[in-house]
């Protein structure tokens, strides 16, 4: 088996007519990867407006509801680590349809949970699930794109997976004026439901069988220790993993920050966080049809990286009066740039790594899931480690996540040598 930390090789000749059917049915593909890398932020999102209402009726603190997003959270980190080599062991699919039924299962549960401490349990099973669907729909694009082409299929399945947290909040917003929260839950079984059925219908295998690691799980942690001793990869996974932190402190505060904070309903709130998603898919566009093939893509995520950090700056010092009592408008400016500029971040970050490791897509994607989760579950709870009524301990996790993003890009990506090598 060659070096999985090694830059990609051609395919084997073998692989060229299966390649060329699968990148054929390109649309096909394109949406059901797209459904599955959107199921994160629909289980995520489309209960965001639900976090208040949830506190009242499971009669439980702000700090504790909140931890039903780093359940979700961490369960989808640590699934990625199991489901990443199981799919290099068996295959694409097997693999994914499993996970799909158990996160059905566990949606259906979440619905009817009489317990803040049930809920919890459950939605971390629910990302232990559900993380079949975000670690192979990375190792499918690797087994199907290289290089510049896979760039600018991972900026494509932003657009599709972009649409999701923009809906998500507005659709949570409307249920919660039909039913109470538990209605969410069942609206995404019914939705986890049908992404089942279209994965079983029309998901083919892209990972031929000589291709396939036959190891157990001796060999799945050589394959990753190989992986995370390649200083690059593991800048890109780091970079990544940081930025997303940053992303998702401000996805675990906004709702008690601008509903409690700044008085606005769940539908105001819907709103602007669909605002702020359409600008990461706009600038994720951006980078797919625009700056891929003309710019380097260190350059686009060097660009991303400064954004986000400047507009962590500015958020601190607006939440923190700075600039005296600043209003809703001028913190929701901050966040959409913020929340923007991760079109630029994520991409490349993912693209940059996995042209690392062809050879053991489903390890590498694995790492680059579980990292990413992981920071965004430690950042989740230190966002209200100071109440519910500031935003400050949101804007001094984004911003201290932004840094720790460009130091990992800087000190072990270096991309200035590569290029001059």
């Amino acid at each position: 088996m060659s070096d999985p930390a090694t830059a990609a090789a051609a395919d084997p000749a073998t692989d060229r007519p299966r390649i060329s059917a699968a990148r054929r049915t390109g649309l096909l593909v394109t949406l059901v990867l797209g459904g599955l890398t959107a199921l994160p932020p629909l289980s995520m999102d489309m209960y965001l407006p639900a976090l208040p209402e949830v506190t009242e009726v499971l009669r439980s603190p702000a700090a504790t509801v909140q931890l039903t997003l780093t359940a979700c959270l961490l369960g989808m980190a640590l699934g990625q680590l199991v489901v990443g080599p199981m799919s290099d062991k068996w295959g694409r699919r097997r693999p994914l349809l499993a996970g799909m039924v158990v996160y059905v299962l566990a949606t259906a549960v979440c619905a009817v949970a009489p317990s803040a401490e049930l809920l919890i349990a459950f939605r971390l099973l629910q990302g232990l699930a559900g993380a079949a669907g975000i670690v192979i729909a990375r190792a499918v694009v690797r087994d199907l794109y290289d290089g510049v082409a896979m760039a600018r299929f991972f900026s494509t399945l932003m657009l599709i997976s972009g649409v999701a947290p923009v809906v998500a909040p507005l659709i949570g917003g409307q249920v919660l004026r039909l039913t109470d929260w538990r209605g969410v839950f069942v609206v995404l079984t019914v939705i986890g439901v049908l992404l089942t059925l279209l994965v079983w219908r029309t998901m083919h295998e892209t990972l031929p069988p000589e291709r396939r690691h036959s190891g157990g799980v001796g060999e799945a942690l050589r394959t990753m220790g190989s992986l995370l001793r390649d200083r690059v990869f593991t800048g890109y996974m780091l970079c990544g993993g940081f930025a997303f932190a940053a992303l998702f402190a401000y996805i675990s505060a906004s709702p008690f920050v601008v509903q409690d904070i700044y008085g606005a309903s769940p539908q105001t709130f819907s709103l602007l966080f669909g605002v702020n998603s359409i600008g990461l898919v706009l600038v994720g566009q951006l980078n797919g049809k625009v700056l891929v093939g003309r710019v380097s893509l260190d350059k686009a995520l060097a660009a991303g990286l400064v954004v986000i950090t400047l507009a962590s700056g500015a958020l601190l010092a607006m939440t923190s009066g700075v600039f005296g009592g600043a209003g809703l408008a001028a913190v929701a400016t901050g966040l959409f740039v913020l929340m923007s500029a991760m079109g630029l971040a994520m991409p490349n970050t993912n693209a940059q790594a996995l042209m690392r490791s062809r050879d053991a897509a489903g390890s590498a994607s694995a790492l680059l899931g579980t990292s990413t989760f992981l920071l965004g579950a430690v950042a989740s709870p230190l966002v209200g480690i100071a109440g519910e009524h500031t935003a400050v301990p949101m804007a001094v996790v984004q911003l201290g996540c932004a840094l720790a993003a460009t130091v990992s890009f800087v000190a072990l990506c270096r991309p200035w040598r590569r290029t001059a090598g």
